[in-house]
């Protein structure tokens, strides 16, 4: 009897067979800003960037105190041993080297095997993805680089401030390194269709990125996107649309690719559209469900070349 492959392959089961057990992150949240904010770009960041940067759900203190207040929960609730520190808000490599330095090294405590750093791929010089290759030989790091998306004129729509060959280049100089890409993107961007969806992970899997973390578009207020949304010059596409784009993504995305999740949580405090006012564990239930349903999986229309 003929076995069915995966529906996808799980960021938990990928950490789980790596370390062999569980592994959770820890989120960490900096006091940063990125140069698509503070003027060496653009001024007041991506169009649907709030004021929190994606770290809502983070806790403030020093690095090795957040570490520490975040493990404390986790081992709690799930008796884990081992974590990874995530530097999650922001553009984590835009700081000068020795402060950038000195916070990774400040979370490299006791029970920590990983690091985790958000940026953008115009923010990582050599001088930064050389320490990372120092630091991956003892520890598991990963770069997570925002790409959103690979088409360029929606990087330029959404004030994105780079574009789709910034973050190949990206990718190629951290692989030269033996470092480790998660490319975040949102699916779900009102400039995009399903052809972008297509190409996207098409893209992602050629490069040889290691990860991928899916997000839908939330839309803040007292944001540019906000603004367009409020006056109707955009519109948001439906949850069905939305569950069908990551399936169509899965399908052209090579299967070594691991996925972290499928849709994120999201702020519902000053949020004018999120999740389709939807938790987003019904939305990953339901695209596991569609899968199984159409007998769709991770990896069926993508052909190496």
């Amino acid at each position: 009897m003929k076995n069915n492959p995966p529906l996808y392959n799980t960021y938990s089961q990928f950490l789980y067979n790596y370390f062999g057990e569980k592994v959770y992150k820890l989120p960490i949240k900096l006091n940063l800003t990125c140069p698509n904010r503070d003027g060496t770009l653009a001024i007041g960041g991506c169009t649907f960037c709030g004021e929190e940067g994606g770290s809502f759900e983070n806790t403030d203190g020093t690095i090795a105190n957040q570490l520490e207040l975040n493990k404390a929960r986790v081992i709690k609730r799930f008796k884990a041993k081992k974590f990874i520190a995530y530097f999650q808000n922001f553009t984590n490599t835009y700081v000068d080297f020795e402060s950038f330095k000195a916070n990774v090294e400040a979370a490299l405590i006791s029970d920590i095997v990983g690091v985790s750093i958000s940026t953008r791929p115009d923010c990582l010089s050599e001088e930064v993805l050389d320490y990372l290759a120092e630091v991956n030989k003892t520890y598991f790091v990963t770069l997570e680089i925002g790409l959103q998306t690979a088409n360029y004129h929606t990087l330029h729509k959404v004030n994105r401030g780079h574009g789709t060959a910034d973050f190949v280049d990206a990718v190629l100089r951290a692989h030269r390194r033996g470092l480790r890409v998660c490319a975040h993107v949102i699916l779900n961007l009102p400039y995009d269709d399903t052809l972008d969806t297509v190409e996207t992970s098409k893209l992602i899997s050629v490069l040889g990125v290691e990860e991928v973390k899916l997000h839908a578009l939330y839309i803040v207020k007292n944001t540019v996107m906000g603004e367009l949304y409020q006056s109707g010059k955009i519109d948001i596409i439906s949850l069905d649309d939305y569950e069908k784009r990551v399936i169509l993504f899965l399908q052209h995305l090579s299967a070594d690719v691991v996925v972290q999740r499928l849709i994120g949580r999201a702020p519902e405090e000053n949020a004018l559209f999120c999740n389709w006012n939807t938790s987003w564990w019904k939305i990953r239930d339901a695209i596991v469900a569609k899968m199984e349903q159409s007998n769709a999986y991770q990896g069926q229309y993508y052909e190496r070349t």
